[in-house]
């Protein structure tokens, strides 16, 4: 029997919910809407979903708060689309940091949502399996540098852990797997957020200045990420894999 992708939408707003349930359904998917943290929590601990569709603004526990708390947990593999009524690019930002895999500006039209979430899902599924999260953990070492893929934290050579935000650490994981290797922002984007660049997006260059704030790597004479002039980033220092 083929698998009908499950999507959970948490939204405070009824109307949204309701349209947004109605037009996945007739267009194939299974939906479940509720309207805050304490539901989307209660129906977790009993389902799982495919795809979850948060809500940036929201009483309580908003989204951003949700998105962090469901990357912590058992759900952490779980794509997540926010929808935000703002258009300010440090919100985007914000969410991509706290884990979110897309986000989607309010109003937006139903078909491009649509067209997001199959992007997400089958991205996600596409993703080579040492980028998928997995028990069976690695230790990606470079320079004085590890990065342990179970725990999901960066260590310094005096292993002191330091915080990388969800979206930090999935940049630095494709750079470490894709060592030495030119890749655009589109290509970056992709393998990261599951989704495409669009116009005067800065999101990717952001995560790296931040990137390189936590690796103490200056840009100007970058040890290992490496602008590449009208191409992308490089991360040119050798990586050892070391575990399964």
């Amino acid at each position: 029997m083929e698998h009908v992708n499950h999507i959970l939408i948490v939204d405070d707003d009824r109307e949204i919910r309701e349209l947004v349930g109605n037009y996945l359904k007739k267009n194939g998917l299974a939906t479940t809407a509720v309207t805050d943290g304490r539901q989307m929590r209660s129906f977790l601990d009993t389902h799982q979903v495919d795809m979850i569709i948060l809500d940036l603004m929201m009483p309580g526990d908003d989204g951003l708060v949700l998105c962090r708390e469901l990357r912590s947990g058992k759900h952490k593999a779980t794509p997540i689309l926010m929808l935000t009524a703002r258009t300010d690019e440090t919100d985007r930002i914000l969410g991509l940091e706290m884990g979110a895999d897309d986000y989607l500006t309010k109003p937006f039209s139903a078909r491009e949502l649509l067209a997001r979430i199959n992007a997400v899902i089958r991205r996600t599924r596409m993703l080579p399996p040492n980028l998928m999260v997995t028990e069976s953990g690695r230790l990606l070492k470079f320079g004085p540098w590890r990065l342990d893929t179970t725990e999901r934290h960066l260590l310094d050579e005096d292993e002191t852990v330091v915080a990388l935000s969800g979206a930090e650490y999935r940049l630095l994981r494709v750079f470490l797997e894709h060592s030495q290797r030119v890749l655009s922002r589109d290509q970056l984007l992709n393998l990261t957020q599951g989704r495409d660049s669009e116009l005067f997006d800065r999101s990717i260059d952001l995560l790296v200045s931040r990137l390189r704030q936590r690796l103490k790597d200056e840009p100007r004479d970058s040890t290992y990420i490496k602008t590449v002039r009208s191409e992308g980033y490089v991360f040119s220092y050798p990586v050892e894999i070391f575990g399964s």
